[in-house]
C-alpha cells in the first residue's frame, strides 16, 4: 500500500483546515513524489499548488505544483480490460475498494517558515511519508503575491513548462475573488513578458494559454 488511509485526515494549522491528498514517496531538493489511492483524487490535478509540514518538527513547509499524475495497474485491470463486458458496480468496486495506487509528481516551487513565503528551493526536502496536503485558497494567495517562482518552473528541465506554468496562473486566479481573478491574470502575464521578452514564441504560448 502506497500510504495509509487519509480519506478523512484533516489538519487544522494556524486555524485553517488543510485536507491530505497522500503522503511521500521519495524526495529531492528539486522536487518529490506523492502516493495516494485512486479513489482519493477527487481534489489534486496538474498545476493544482501543494506542500507538506516536515514530520521531524521543522517549521518549513515546500510548496510544490503537480506536474505528473500516474496511475499505476495491477493484474485484475489488465483482467478486467479484456473482458467483453464490465458491469458499473465491478468498476466501482476496483476503484473504491481495491488498493490500486496513484502517484502524483511535485515540483517544488518554494516554502513557507512561520507564514512567510519564499520563492526558492527549500532548504531541505521533504520525509518519506510526511503528509502531502491540498494548500488552501488562503495558502495560494499568499505565495502569489509575488511571482518570482515563475522562474523555478520555466527552468525546470523535467516538467512541461508553459502548460505547468499556465495551469498554476490559472489555479492561483481560481483561489481569488471573482472581481480580482482577471487583474491578477494580467498582471502574471505582464511579469512573464519581462521575464520571456528574448523568447517570443514561448511567450506568445503562454499568454494564450492563461488569456482570461
Amino acid at each position: 500500500e502506497a500510504c495509509t488511509d487519509h480519506r478523512k485526515q484533516v489538519t487544522r494549522v494556524n486555524s485553517v483546515e488543510e485536507v491530505a491528498i497522500g503522503r511521500v514517496l521519495r524526495s529531492s531538493t528539486t522536487g518529490f513524489a506523492c502516493g495516494t489511492r485512486s479513489h482519493e483524487m477527487e481534489l489534486p490535478s496538474f498545476g493544482a499548488f501543494v506542500m507538506t509540514h516536515h514530520s521531524n518538527g521543522s517549521n518549513v513547509d515546500v510548496i510544490g505544483l503537480i506536474y505528473g499524475i500516474h496511475i499505476d495497474d495491477d493484474p485484475l485491470v489488465r483482467q478486467l480490460i479484456l473482458a467483453n463486458n464490465i458491469n458499473a458496480s465491478t468498476i466501482r468496486d476496483q476503484r473504491e475498494n481495491r488498493m490500486v495506487p496513484v502517484e502524483m509528481s511535485i515540483v517544488n516551487v518554494g516554502y513557507r517558515i512561520n507564514g512567510d513565503s519564499f520563492h526558492n528551493l527549500p532548504p531541505k526536502p521533504p520525509i518519506s511519508l510526511d503528509t502531502v496536503y491540498m494548500c488552501d485558497d488562503h495558502c495560494v494567495r499568499s505565495f502569489t503575491q509575488k511571482f518570482d517562482f515563475f522562474r523555478l518552473v520555466l527552468n525546470t528541465s523535467e516538467v512541461p513548462n508553459e502548460e505547468l506554468m499556465a495551469a498554476a496562473i490559472k489555479h492561483a486566479a481560481s483561489a481569488r475573488p471573482i472581481r480580482e481573478q482577471r487583474d491578477f491574470l494580467v498582471t502574471a502575464g505582464r511579469r512573464l513578458a519581462q521575464m520571456l521578452s528574448h523568447d517570443l514564441p514561448r511567450l506568445n504560448h503562454l499568454l494564450r494559454l492563461i488569456k482570461p
